[in-house]
Parts: C-alpha cells; structure tokens; sequence
C-alpha cells in the first residue's frame, strides 16, 4: 500500500500541516455546496429575496441532516486510526465495515422521517406563509439525495484518516465542481428555479458519493470497506465516540432554527422576512470560517489517533501546538476579512440597500470573537480524535448553552437585532473554559491512553 504520509514516522509538523492544509481547502471548497445555491438563488428575478430567506430556513435543516454523517464518520474513523496504531488490520477492517452499514440504513431512515414530516418542520422553524413554498420545494427534492449525501461525507473519513488526504479532498472538490457547474443550468437555462438548486446539489452529491466508494471498494486504502462481521458493540462504540461532533453539528444546527425562531417572533412582520434573509447571508459567511477551521482540527484527527493509539503522548503534544497555531493564522484572517469587507461578500446574495446595511454590521458584530473559536475547535476535536468522546462532548455543550441564553435574552432585554452578539459572548467564554480543561486534563490523559 503506497500512503500519501506515514503516521508512524514522518515528522509531526509536516503531518501536520499535510493532513491540515488538502481537509481544509476541502470543507472550504465544500461551504460552496450551499453558498453557491444561494447566491444563485438570492438572484432570481423578482423572487431572490423570499427564495433566499425560504432556503435560509431550510439550510440548518440540511445541516442537521448531514450532521449524523459526522456521528458515524467522525465517531468511527477516529477508531480506525486507534487501531492500525495498535497494528490491528483486522479490527480496523471490521470497524469500516459496520460503520458502512450503520451509515447507509441511518441515511434511509432520515430520509424517510424529514420527507413525511417537513411541512410542519418548516412552519415550526420560522417560514411564514411568504416564503414557506420555496423552503418546500428545496427540502422536498434535497431529501432524495441523503444517501449520497451521507454516505459521501460520512465514509470520506476513513479515506482521510488512512493517510489519504488528497484523495479526500478531490472527492468533496468534484462534488462541489459539480454543483457550481450545474446551478445555473438547473436554475437559470432549465427555468426550474429552487427546485433546480436542489436537483444540482443532489447530483453533486451522487458523484462525491460514487467517487469516495470506488476508492474505498478499490486495492489502493489498507482499510478497504467489506461485508459481514457487523456486531453490535462495535456500532455502539462508534456511536458513543461520534456523539461528540454529532452533537456538535447538529446542535449548531438546532441553534440556527431557534435563531430564525426567535427574529421571527421579535421583529415585526414588516422586518421578519428582512432579517431572516439577513441571518441566512450571516451564517453563510461563518459556514466560510467553521468548516475550514473544522477541516484542520478535524483533518488532522488521525495524528492524535493513531500516535494515542501507539502511546506515544510527545508527538500527540507535538501536533496540537501545530494544530492551534494553524486555526489561529487561519481565524486571524478570516477576523480582517470579515471586520473590513464584508459589503462584497454580501453583494453576492443581493443588492438591494436596506438588505445590505443591516447584514454587513451583523457579518461584523457576529465575527468579533472567532480568533478564540481556534481553541475551542482544537481542544474539542483533539479530544474527539483520541476517542475521549465525555469531555469532547461536555465542553462543546456547554459552549452550545451559553449561546442559547444569549440568542434567549439579548433580544428579550435589547431588541432583536443583538440577538447577533451571542455567538462572540459564546466563544470568548468557551475559549476559556477549553483552555482551562485541557491543562487540567491532558497529562493525565496522555499518561493513560488505554486502548479503546
């Protein structure tokens, strides 16, 4: 088996910033999935701003879904490492095998669930009546592609964490080539609108999907993907392990809905749709600083993974220096960006004044704090990787709390529109309590890495 980088004996800086650098142009090229749909969206003629605010609704939904991709992805291939640092071949084998299994009935299942139930799911997450009829016709044609969806993203990690980077990477570029290539065909030429957005990112997703299994059916990974052996304490351990960045993803995503919730309940009508629309360009921008940041603390996971797994605690020391430095250079910038130009980006969604004014000084004031979120990724995902699953989840959800008061009573004491300064109070006070806990805990840890 040729690898692109050797776990057990290349020097960790370059590990390092070779796992970092393919996962995080990857989950970069990746937020285009959504933004690209949106900025397409937002302008259609005569409709982009109600689209845009109903596919706004619609996007945590989507979040949400794919969050349980991460349950088993990021839950199992963590596992996977552990074990080929233990040179078990055969239990890292059987680990690919049930997590597959587990990956594709959970995608069928979801799939079915939120296609039954998602017309008083939307109502309930803040679409009225205005834009309720495109957040249905998106969310109804996306669900046909959760399968894809899932199992390309999900079994991704298991090419990634056997060294594979770029491989990985290629797989979420063609995906979102794809999708850049086919929007406007589906949208503007075909005439189809939303639902074109949607049928776009679905094929988009079939061809990441189909692309990562070749791989994995192939001769090339040392893990391949195989059938039978499928044990219930296995899948178990993988959802245990994966609860963490499950619950991460997915309770960013319950966030987002109660945000939309909450502007729609404290504005008026006249401003509810307008802040709506605002907060859907918001997020997309943070999805511009959360995903890539994700992808250096997430990509590198297989370094704490494996070295965890072969005890040796000076290399695991070794790449969270790295890892931290490089999320910091990398919020550093997206800090200047976002405090200094965020008109462009908002213009590519829509042009209209009183849309404009409101989302640059939202872009800036929700983006105060991101330089600190660097820790708290690099903390929480370090711990992922090693399978310390408790304290990964602990630390994110009580981030995850602090935001909900926030979003819960600023609006409630000043007005709706500081509903946006939750996330920076968030992450200063995360920022701390991770930092806290990690030189609290990891000499212990690192001295007591039990086999999982």
């Amino acid at each position: 088996m040729k690898v692109e980088n050797n776990l057990d004996t290349d020097k960790v800086r370059g590990l390092v910033w070779r796992l970092a650098f393919p996962s995080m142009l990857a989950q970069f090229v990746n937020v285009l999935y959504s933004i690209v749909d949106r900025m397409y969206i937002g302008n259609i003629e005569g409709i982009g701003a109600l689209a845009l605010a109903g596919v706004g609704i619609c996007g945590p939904v989507v979040t949400l879904i794919s969050s349980f991709a991460s349950w088993i992805g990021v839950g199992g291939a963590p596992l996977m490492s552990i074990r080929l640092g233990q040179k078990n071949e055969r239990a890292a084998t059987q680990m690919v095998a049930n997590c597959f299994a587990l990956l594709t009935g959970m995608a069928v299942v979801i799939m079915t669930i939120t296609f039954l139930f998602r017309k008083p799911l939307l109502v309930f997450f803040g679409a009225s009546p205005s834009i309720f009829p495109y957040a249905d016709e998106y969310m109804s044609w996306y669900l046909s592609g959760t399968v894809f969806a899932l199992l390309a993203a999900g079994m991704n990690q298991f090419i990634i964490c056997q060294g594979f980077a770029k491989v990985g990477m290629k797989s979420v570029v063609l995906g979102a080539v794809c999708n850049i290539a086919l929007d406007p065909v589906f949208i503007f030429a075909l005439n189809m609108g939303v639902k074109g957005a949607a049928i776009a990112t679905v094929l988009s997703q079939m061809a990441s999907c189909i692309y990562v299994l070749v791989f994995l059916f192939g001769k090339m990974p040392l893990v391949r993907i195989t059938f039978g052996g499928y044990r219930w304490n296995t899948m178990k351990q993988v959802l245990v392990v994966g609860l963490s960045p499950f619950l991460i993803i997915a309770s960013d995503s319950l966030l987002i809905i109660v945000m939309n919730m909450v502007i729609r309940k404290f504005s008026n009508p006249a401003d509810g749709d307008m802040l709506l629309t605002c907060n859907t360009i918001v997020q997309s921008f943070m999805l511009l600083i959360t995903m890539p940041l994700g992808g250096i603390t997430g990509g590198t996971q297989t370094v704490l993974g494996y070295n965890y797994g072969a005890g040796r605690p000076d290399r695991i020391r070794k790449a969270e220096k790295h890892i931290v430095s490089l999320g910091l250079a990398f919020t550093a910038v997206m800090f200047v960006i976002a405090q200094t130009a965020p008109g462009y980006f908002v213009r590519i969604f829509t042009r209209e004044a009183s849309y404009v004014g409101i989302t640059e000084w939202a872009i800036r004031m929700y983006t105060l704090a991101v330089i600190p979120l660097a820790v708290q990724y690099t903390v929480v995902d370090g711990f992922t990787g090693m399978g310390i699953a408790k304290v990964a989840v602990s630390l994110s959800m009580f981030r995850k709390f602090v935001y909900f008061l926030g979003m819960l009573l600023l609006p409630m004491l000043f007005g709706v529109e500081k509903v946006f300064f939750a996330e920076p109070i968030s992450d200063i006070i995360a920022c701390v309590m991770s930092s806290c806990t990690f030189l609290l805990l990891s000499g212990r840890v690192l001295g007591d890495n039990r086999r999982l």
